[in-house]
């Protein structure tokens, strides 16, 4: 900004909106004289180019504009699920639900399967739950390798699939059928019981 801009000679380009290529001293001079400030927007082009304009407006528009693509993006996180070798089908079938919601938000996923005790001699088992688990995925997510262990745990790691866009159209209110409301059986009355 002003004199600590080191190029011999500038694209100036003024609030009126011209633009003149000039020393650097004179532009100084000339934003100056307009009471503004002469700041490098372009440091890289040739020659360099810079702007008169008010720097604290400069610097308040540009950490507005960090603050807005801060919020536009997207970070992705490692959203983890545990198992055990033995996890029942309901609760296997709740977790994949939640895999699913996951993948569909852009996260990615990974599935633990967790080793107590004598259940280490069975790592197969925790192996095909993995590879089950990432088959149920594969139309949300890609596979990244195979199954690891990692000490008393193995574990599957499963990526968000770009295409997948989550289907949040409102369900439409279907007008109820009128269904005929049965009639009411004639009951027919006991016989009367003989009198004597």
């Amino acid at each position: 900004m002003n004199e600590t801009i080191r190029a011999r000679e500038v694209r100036a380009v003024f609030p009126d909106g011209t633009s003149e290529i000039m020393p650097t001293p004179a532009a100084v001079r000339k934003a100056q004289d307009l009471g503004l400030d002469l700041v490098l927007v372009s440091p890289t082009a040739v020659p360099p180019v810079a702007k008169a304009i008010d720097y604290g407006q400069y610097q308040y528009e540009m950490k507005k504009k960090q603050h807005d693509a801060k919020k536009k993006q997207h970070v992705v996180q490692v959203k983890e699920l545990k198992f055990r070798p033995n996890t029942d089908d309901h609760d296997y079938d709740f977790k994949k639900n939640h895999a699913i919601r996951f993948l569909q938000e852009g996260n990615r996923v990974k599935a633990v399967v967790q080793f107590r005790g004598r259940e280490i001699a069975h790592t197969d088992l925790g192996r095909k739950l993995l590879l089950r688990f990432a088959e149920d995925l594969v139309t949300y997510g890609a596979v990244d390798g195979t199954p690891r262990m990692e000490g008393r745990n193995a574990h599957i790691l499963i990526s968000p699939v770009k295409a997948v866009v989550k289907a949040a159209t409102p369900k439409e209110k279907q007008p109820h059928s009128e269904k005929p409301q049965a009639q009411p059986a004639q009951q027919s009355a006991p016989p009367a019981p003989p009198q004597a």
